[in-house]
């Protein structure tokens, strides 16, 4: 029903402060989430932490990224035990014994949990020194491999980023992300820009679906010059990438150069990576 229906029924200011159109615009949530301001949506989401960064001398990043299933040894052995427990009580369950496989399997990869956490620390620990805020590790700000580096950085009380994503099942952010440097996105291109352009140096720890994408994202952008110059670090090589990446194959099939290898490194120990980042910056 229009507003000015009647002479007799005119609304009073009260009437129209409160409709909907009366609201500034950037405050009316159902304005901001139309489709048609998703242009805006994604300038904002660019902007505000980028204002912050700025806001808190934020020079440079170290970017970590991996699964986040890898959780640490101890809650990786309860797993399996509960898996076992479970097995017993129906030994010929094929999924149940699909169960405990993944959870050896995920047991044997809790090191890199402890890996992640240690270079994390030995990062925030040197780095504690500058007056500036140089190589601040930054994470997807879930659980697993990024809970162990913003963790290592907490171990030192250094500041860690966390740049969490909305997800249909909702990520919590891990609890070691300094407060005023946690933040969500909605646009996983907005996050992947983030996490690149201040970036010193990226660590890739083993993972799934998603370290892919944000490694071979990262690949691409270096191999195409459309990022700086940056070193690119594997963590388990050998025991983890070479079987599950035929990165030579590639090279053999002729859909990417020799050269291209050079793109990325490898590293065994948290000092070693750290090493290698400082000797490509010549600190």
């Amino acid at each position: 029903m229009s507003l000015y229906n009647r002479d007799d029924n005119l609304p009073t200011s009260l009437d129209l402060m409160s409709s909907p159109s009366f609201r500034l615009a950037y405050h009316d949530p159902d304005l901001m989430n139309q489709p048609e301001l998703r242009s805006v949506r994604l300038m904002m989401e660019a902007i505000k932490p980028e204002l912050i960064f700025d806001e808190m001398e934020i020079d440079s990043t170290i970017v970590v990224f991996g699964s986040a299933r890898i959780s640490d040894p101890e809650t990786a052995k309860r797993h399996l035990d509960v898996a076992k427990m479970s097995l017993e009580e129906r030994p010929r369950d094929r999924r149940r014994q699909k169960v405990v496989e993944h959870a050896e399997s995920l047991l044997e990869l809790s090191k890199y949990y402890v890996m992640t956490r240690e270079f994390a620390r030995l990062v925030s620990e040197e780095c504690k020194q500058d007056a500036r805020r140089n190589y601040v590790i930054v994470t997807g700000g879930g659980p697993g491999i990024m809970e162990a580096a913003n963790r290592g950085a907490h171990d030192v009380n250094y500041p860690s980023i966390g740049l969490n994503i909305h997800l249909p099942r909702e990520q919590q952010p891990n609890p070691y992300i300094s407060p005023e440097l946690c933040f969500q996105f909605h646009y996983f291109a907005i996050r992947k820009l983030h996490f690149l352009m201040r970036a010193k140096g990226l660590v890739v720890f083993p993972g799934g679906f998603g370290t892919f994408d944000e490694l071979f994202e990262a690949l691409t952008l270096r191999q195409t010059g459309r990022m700086q110059h940056i070193p690119i670090i594997l963590f388990g090589k050998k025991d983890y990438w070479d079987k599950i990446i035929n990165f030579q194959g590639l090279v053999d099939s002729g859909v990417i150069d020799a050269a291209d290898l050079d793109l990325f490194f490898e590293a065994d120990t948290p000092q070693q990576a750290w090493d290698f980042i400082k000797r490509f910056h010549g600190e």
